[in-house]
């Protein structure tokens, strides 16, 4: 039996409800009007993101940034096929393979390695992909809450055979649920989000994310532009580069949310607006944004192969399309297929 003072179940309930309070990192979606899309919210009427400084107040807020080399621990939740962990795990791989074809995975991290902590030191440029936890057995049953994703981490952290390191000032902890998996508001705006855990559930200060497979439940949202919503008539979704609309659809959302987890992992680093709260990270601020132009319910301007697919980034050996991110130092979003 554990004993709770009257000071720690305060500060646990606090905790707890400063989580569900929290906003989750959110991945474009081709809403027309989209009152929920944070980076509308930024620009109102206007949807000329790319140099758009004078409306975008990104600030340091003394905390810490990943400066240590950057270790990423997967959990995978539910049925994983063999190829698509394979896709998965190159996209981490390539974020620090500094001899890949130009426009590169690397090219892209380059911008978040621009940001920096209090002591000037720079998040690292080396990220590599870590220890791997299986979950097949849903542990934590089909349909997950936001503090239930807390306790899947802490199952693959304290598990008797094989636990995933703790590494708070290092590690990121990623859980990708399959596409039979029900994530707390998945769908609904919601493709990825990324937060800490608490010492009260975990027992450790971990940054984590959360990326769910949409290949079923709605690829139309979190997988645009390989698939369209049905409200938007007209418009043709584009080849996916690795043929497999749900696992393509996740990288994007992937790199988004560890950008925003190297920049601001305990949510008191780099973001914009006034809100902790809810704030407004360097991948929010580029959502939608994949080549030159970007802007509004426009892409920019990507790359496509002989074979069809379209992407905006090579890795080790495979193609990618991934979101541009802010750059703080020229004021605008920046990726490796820039044309200017």
């Amino acid at each position: 039996m554990t004993w709770w003072s009257p000071a720690s179940l305060v500060t646990t309930l606090t905790l707890i409800i400063s989580f569900l309070l929290i906003h989750p990192s959110i991945a474009w979606r081709p809403w027309p009007n989209q009152t929920n899309n944070t980076t509308d919210l930024i620009f109102r009427s206007s949807k000329k993101y790319e140099g758009s400084s004078e409306f975008v107040k990104l600030r340091y807020h003394m905390g810490p940034v990943l400066t240590a080399n950057i270790t990423v621990h997967i959990i995978w939740y539910g049925t994983w096929p063999k190829a698509h962990k394979r896709i998965i795990r190159e996209f981490i791989n390539s974020i620090s393979a500094t001899n890949t074809r130009s426009p590169s995975v690397y090219g892209w991290w380059k911008t978040v390695g621009l940001y920096t902590d209090q002591t000037g030191s720079n998040i690292s440029r080396s990220v590599r992909l870590g220890e791997e936890k299986n979950d097949r057995l849903l542990s934590h049953g089909k349909t997950l809450t936001r503090l239930s994703v807390q306790s899947v981490i802490k199952a693959a952290v304290t598990a008797k055979t094989k636990p995933l390191p703790i590494s708070p000032k290092s590690g990121l902890y990623l859980l990708l649920t399959s596409e039979d998996v029900y994530v707390q508001d998945f769908c609904q705006n919601v493709c990825g989000f990324h937060y800490f855990t608490f010492p009260s559930i975990v027992g450790y200060t971990l940054p984590y994310a959360w990326i769910g497979n949409s290949g079923k439940l709605c690829p139309g949202m979190c997988a645009y532009p390989f698939a369209v919503p049905d409200y938007i008539p007209g418009l043709k979704p584009v080849k996916s580069p690795n043929s497999d609309v749900g696992i393509d659809g996740m990288i994007s959302v992937i790199g988004h949310e560890i950008a925003e987890l190297a920049s601001n992992p305990l949510v008191n680093a780099w973001y914009a607006g006034q809100d902790p709260v809810a704030p407004v990270e360097i991948a929010d601020l580029c959502e939608g944004i994949y080549g030159t132009g970007g802007g509004g319910s426009y892409t920019g301007q990507m790359l496509s192969d002989r074979d069809g697919a379209t992407y905006n980034m090579h890795g080790i050996r495979r193609r990618f399309l991934v979101q541009w991110v802010w750059n703080h130092v020229v004021n605008y979003c920046a990726g490796p297929n820039a044309l200017d």
